[in-house]
């Protein structure tokens, strides 16, 4: 016969399954926060928090993800031999999803940037500002049409373009501006468009990263006169390879088609200024391939759907994540929609947490925790923007970047759960709430 005191005591397994979805969620951090005070770190030897089977997170955390749908797309294709009615009806698709006046499929999201660069058209010595904290081809590309970097620092509390910085960069020879939304998250458009259109400079994108992000409801990448995807096979949209420009104008479109679309200047009208390239172009090929395309228009599908999933789950994670000391999330407005590009990003202040980052990467593993960093490539310390011979008009190289060096130091990544994964993200939350309990062990190492 169970005691009272047995049969009211509600274990935390048994209050996951009675209790509404909300009130438990709610409930994790009470349950498991003072419980970690007690039990003994992975590393120190104790049990791991994270027991869920390694298979099945394997399978939640898989990227890219290709299913039925892309192989049927691909074996169709290759059954029909209608290989080039992919790249229009993807384009006409992507159009339609992004609401951009004219778009263009290129091979990859360096020549998408390449052809941008290109269609400006802007004169030798022109300053373009772009954060130093991105890709090299956002950068590198402008090279080739004797234009010149001028490196801009990143936002600490969002990892994105920094428009006090660019404010004091500015010079009578900066003409364009490139805005890059970091690991899916938007860049401020509004305020970047209002400052670019009364300083009278060329708003460009990098949304290689935010496939499905928007701010105010309109998607990256349609804010400028330009803009850039690419569908590389980590990408949100991945297609192995391959790449989009987004194009406010016709001459931009006609421009940007023509230098790597040999094939396209034909289609213009006889007024084009670049008609009269039909059958060279401009002596590239950025032509996307057709299986690329194919798949594109399956991942194009549900593209909406997994990104609400992956939301979805961080936020179910991080609402108790950003509770412990020194842990928060980059800033989002609420009029900005996110992706997740890359995993869960978290920026953690490790004064505050009181422990560094090798100990929190090593304590995390240890209890089953798939951390990471990752310091992105900061392009103004590399070697080549050094270098003069490469440069009809050398950049110069700022000594440091504040923000960028912040971001590098004080980040880590948590995989992007791509399914419903409750007792999974429960684990995560108890495995960093066990850790933190213990931090001051920890900053020991």
């Amino acid at each position: 016969m169970k005691t009272s005191q047995q049969t009211n005591e509600l274990t935390r397994r048994s209050f996951l399954k009675t209790s509404g979805a909300a009130v438990a969620a709610l409930s994790v951090a009470d349950f498991s926060y003072a419980a970690a005070k007690t039990e003994t770190l992975a590393v120190a030897g104790g049990a791991k928090a994270v027991t869920f089977p390694a298979k099945q997170f394997a399978a939640l955390t898989r990227w890219p993800r290709y299913g039925d749908a892309e192989k049927q797309a691909l074996c169709a294709l290759l059954d029909n031999n209608k290989f080039y009615d992919e790249l229009p009806a993807f384009e006409k698709e992507w159009k339609a999803y992004t609401q951009s006046s004219f778009v263009k499929a290129h091979v990859n999201g360096t020549s998408a940037l390449t052809s941008m660069y290109f269609a400006l058209d802007l004169p030798p010595g022109s300053e373009i500002m772009v954060p130093s904290y991105t890709f090299f081809a956002t950068c590198l590309a402008m090279r080739f049409f004797g234009c010149v970097p001028i490196f801009i620092d990143i936002d600490p509390k969002t990892a994105c373009f920094d428009l006090e910085d660019a404010k004091r960069k500015l010079t009578p020879r900066t003409k364009a501006v490139v805005a890059m939304h970091s690991w899916g998250l938007p860049c401020e458009m509004d305020r970047i468009a209002d400052w670019a259109k009364e300083k009278g400079l060329i708003l460009l994108e990098d949304a290689a990263h935010a496939h499905g992000a928007s701010m105010q409801g309109k998607k990256m990448g349609t804010w400028g006169a330009m803009g850039i995807y690419s569908f590389q096979a980590s990408k949100v949209m991945p297609t192995v390879e391959g790449g989009m420009g987004m194009y406010q104008t016709r001459e931009y479109f006609e421009r940007a088609a023509a230098f790597g679309h040999y094939e396209d200047p034909v289609k213009f009208d006889k007024a084009s200024p670049v008609r009269a390239y039909e059958g060279t172009g401009f002596g590239q090929k950025y032509r996307m391939h057709p299986f690329a395309a194919a798949v594109a228009r399956q991942q194009l599908k549900r593209l909406d759907d997994i990104n609400a999933l992956v939301e979805k789950n961080v936020k179910a994670m991080n609402q108790h994540l950003v509770q412990l000391e020194g842990v928060t999330e980059p800033r989002l407005r609420a009029d900005q929609k996110r992706v997740c590009y890359s995993g869960n990003l978290l920026f953690v202040d490790f004064k505050k947490a009181g422990l560094s980052r090798p100990a929190l990467i090593k304590a995390l593993q240890g209890e089953g925790v798939a951390a990471k960093f990752w310091d992105y490539p900061e392009q103004h310390k590399l070697k080549i923007y050094s270098e003069a011979k490469w440069w009809h008009h050398p950049p110069q190289v700022p000594a440091s970047m504040p923000g960028n060096e912040y971001v590098n130091a004080n980040h880590i990544f948590v995989p992007a759960i791509y399914g419903e994964a409750p007792e999974l993200i429960d684990q995560y939350v108890q495995a960093f709430q066990k850790v933190w309990a213990h931090r001051a062990a920890l900053a020991k190492l």
